[in-house]
């Protein structure tokens, strides 16, 4: 039978894998070997994806790539992944203690002034930038879901300036699944850092050593950081770190990156190994006994094959070898065999095949895996079914059940948007916006007392204060929005989203790991584009890119407010919940458009971890809000502050530069006419709207800044409820501002991003003429 129709909480050994190429060798290095045993936790509320456990953790993947795995029942593991029942209390040696794994007094460091240059390596979700933070003082983001970091980051370790630390995307294995996978693998194999720090999650042991074995082989001076030490001693687990030094041939560290604790000595270790050049002293990780020693001689044949090619290439040999068998092309090209050596390898592996009776990637990792269980049924002490993991399993009988998740997930959000557009985004704005009432009549009063220029005091009062003012009094409603969404992604809950949303996500042809960008995209568009970096295919990278635009972000919640508190009043949660579901519902349509045009196929297959939740960090929450803050502050006093002046300027002179009475006679209005006739059909044919959302493109903000300049207090005259409301749709739908734009070229290219801007202001357009079309008939 297949993995697919293997019931909730029965068990069984994987007999075979089927696919191909790198999402089978993905499954491989995931754990997902012949001869692992498995269980099925549970299943989706839709169905699917299920939940399995492999290794000693849990994975999530779809039903179909289930059908792929070939099963055999069984009533029982027999593997119960125990170590040890105690581990000896040993003082860990300090620098210089131990000659096995540091460097003797006699021998020569690097020269005095060489920049120590490290590379932070680990598996996804495993705390490598909160370490990072702590080894540099940097204030990165750091986020309970897979993929967080999405780019590498640099920074000097505190109190060692001839240092350069190099925050690498979270990687399961040294084989290229993903972008930020390669990104990770060219780092070390093209830039060569002085050293590695290998992260690793104590609680999650056995599937995070499985990366460190492949780093081991990559012949660089390295450490291993065994975070999470904490969560281990209190479920009543430890480790002889003195005797899984000995198995891996490298200092190996226990830490609590969060805590702070043990980073110091971390860091001496670190900075000791890459300034004596101390490299890993075990790569073998064969044994020569097990399965007849074919994949022993397999490797060491290959070893003596390649060693010239992996030389000249600049390859690592181990690393090489094991790559050429597994077939990997990327190294396979960069080791230039002639064909006689290509039909020797394959001789080789084919024997090896032959001899151990499965194919040659599932040897690789099978021997990993071997070599991981010996080593973790001597050095480790496996602790009790720890407290988060307890907590986890009853809030996701909830929050994942078949019949609660959806309903769930729809309450959460609209508690999100109550909260902050009703109850304390509003209340909030509302004493922001009385402070910068008072000080713009102080400043006022004192500018007439003063007797300064009309034309100065205008652009002050005017422009400045009534643009900018506008603007700053939103910024309480999107901090209390961010607030909330980096609540849900610290606590475990969006990586949650995405298993329960992956088989609705499917029907429009993305995977569920793309509701993670879609999120991010509620808050900025920006770092959404960058998050599609962690989605393994070209195709639903592309097709995530172009829908995130359609959730509406953050920068917009002053448009929305504005009108709402003008036009709407005491139906700010109704009217901003509308909107966010209709940039949904549009993105869904859009979607079933590029599946059957531009992106046709099938989404990629949906493998993610799921993380135990916890609790918020109160450090990381803040420091997020401060970012957000300041990034809106820095964007009202720079962008926004000069996008205001402009307008001013423009608005109050004629191209003569005579101070205009009306400003229908001004630059602004002339430029700005030649838009209104596209904007008339949808009864916005004032001159003033197409300025504050030709403004817009630079800032969102800065259409409310605009309007307040133009309008100021008589815009309710101006404008119909239902041409408000035909505003806000278009407002909704059209270009994202040229920051996100920005991203998309760097992402996509030049020619995606004039696109993207193109497509967005036709979609906005279209719907926007529907709107009002559709309240004209209903006679609003």
């Amino acid at each position: 039978m297949t993995l697919k129709e293997l019931e909730i909480g029965k068990s069984a050994v994987i007999e075979t894998v089927g696919g191909s190429g790198e999402l089978r060798q993905h499954f491989l290095d995931m754990g997902m070997i012949p001869g692992a045993e498995v269980t099925v936790v549970k299943l989706a509320p839709m169905g699917d994806p299920m939940e399995l456990q492999v290794h000693g953790y849990e994975l999530t993947l779809r039903l179909a790539e289930a059908d792929q795995i070939e099963i055999a029942p069984i009533s029982k593991r027999t593997r119960e992944h125990k170590g040890l029942d105690r581990v000896t209390d040993a003082e860990h040696p300090g620098l210089g203690e131990d000659g096995k794994y540091h460097s003797k007094k006699d021998e020569n460091p690097l020269p005095e002034g060489t920049t120590l240059t490290f590379a932070l390596a680990g598996n996804q979700n495993c705390g490598k930038t909160t370490l990072f933070n702590q080894l540099t003082g940097s204030n990165q983001h750091v986020g309970n879901f897979p993929g967080v970091t999405v780019d590498r980051k640099d920074g000097s370790i505190k109190g060692y300036p001839d240092t350069l630390v190099t925050d690498l995307p979270g990687i399961y294995s040294m084989s290229p699944y993903s972008s930020e996978e390669i990104v990770s693998r060219n780092f070390i194999l093209y830039e060569k850092p002085r050293a590695i720090i290998n992260i690793v999650d104590a609680t999650n042991i056995e599937r995070n050593l499985y990366l460190t074995m492949q780093l081991l082989e990559m012949n660089i001076p390295m450490v291993v950081a065994l975070n999470m030490m904490d969560e281990v001693t209190g479920n009543h687990g430890s480790i002889d770190v003195n005797a899984m030094e000995a198995f891996l041939g490298v200092p190996v560290i226990p830490i609590s990156a969060a805590k702070n604790e043990g980073v110091d000595e971390l860091i001496r270790h670190a900075v000791h190994v890459a300034k004596y050049q101390e490299r890993p002293l075990r790569q073998d990780f064969c044994d020569k006994n097990d399965h007849d020693g074919s994949v022993h001689r397999c490797i060491h044949a290959v070893c003596h094959l390649i060693e010239d090619h992996a030389e000249t290439a600049k390859l690592p040999l181990r690393f090489a070898a094991n790559k050429a068998i597994e077939g990997d092309h990327l190294i396979l090209e960069k080791l230039q065999l002639d064909e006689n050596e290509k039909e020797m390898l394959e001789h080789i592996v084919c024997q090896m095949e032959a001899e151990r009776g499965v194919d040659r990637s599932a040897a690789i990792a099978d021997m990993r895996f071997d070599f991981i269980e010996r080593l973790c049924e001597q050095t480790v002490v496996k602790p009790k079914e720890s407290k988060e993991r307890i907590r986890s399993e009853k809030i996701d009988r909830i929050l994942t059940g078949k019949y609660t998740a959806i309903p769930c997930f729809i309450l959460i959000m609209v508690l999100v948007f109550y909260l902050t557009f009703n109850v304390i985004g509003a209340w909030l704005q509302g004493l922001l916006e009385l402070g910068i009432g008072k000080l713009t009549e102080i400043t006022d009063v004192a500018l007439t007392a003063a007797h300064v220029n009309s034309a100065v005091q205008s652009l002050v009062i005017d422009g400045i204060f009534t643009g900018v003012g506008s603007v700053l009094s939103f910024l309480p409603i999107v901090v209390t929005l961010f607030f909330f969404l980096s609540l849900m992604e610290d606590s475990g809950y969006i990586a949650r989203v995405a298993f329960v949303m992956d088989k609705l996500l499917r029907k429009i042809g993305l995977s569920g790991r793309s509701i993670v960008p879609m999120l991010i995209g509620f808050g900025c568009t920006v770092p959404a584009v960058m998050a599609t970096r962690t989605l393994t295919s070209e195709r639903d990278r592309k097709m995530t890119i172009l829908l995130t635009p359609f959730m509406s972000c953050s920068a917009k919640l002053p448009i929305y407010s504005f009108f709402v508190s003008v036009f709407f009043p005491g139906k700010g949660g109704l009217i901003m919940s509308a909107l966010y579901l209709f940039g949904i519902l549009m993105g869904i349509l859009v979607a079933f458009l590029y599946r059957s045009t531009l992106f046709q196929g099938e989404p990629v297959p949906f493998v993610m971890e799921l993380p135990n939740y916890r609790l918020p960090g109160a450090k990381n929450v803040g420091q997020l809000l401060w970012e957000k803050a300041k990034d809106f502050l820095q964007k009202a006093f720079t962008v926004i502050f000069i996008a205001t002046i402009v307008v001013w300027f423009l608005q109050s002179f004629d191209l003569k530069l005579n101070l205009v009475e009306d400003s229908a006679n001004s630059m602004l209005a002339m430029v700005s006419g030649l838009l209104v006739p596209l904007f008339r059909p949808l009864g916005l044919g004032d001159w003033r709207i197409c300025t504050s959302l030709i403004s817009g493109f630079m800032a969102k903000e800065s259409v409310v800044a605009t309007l307040e300049v133009l309008f100021g207090s008589s815009i309710a005259t101006v404008l119909t409820p239902l041409a408000a409301a035909t505003l806000l749709v278009f407002s909704l739908l059209y270009t994202p501002c040229v920051a996100a734009i920005a991203s998309v070229r760097r992402e996509l290219g030049g020619k995606w991003a004039i696109a993207v801007v193109l497509w967005q202001c036709f979609v906005a357009w279209v719907a926007a003429f529907l709107v009002h079309g559709i309240g004209l008939l209903m006679g609003f």
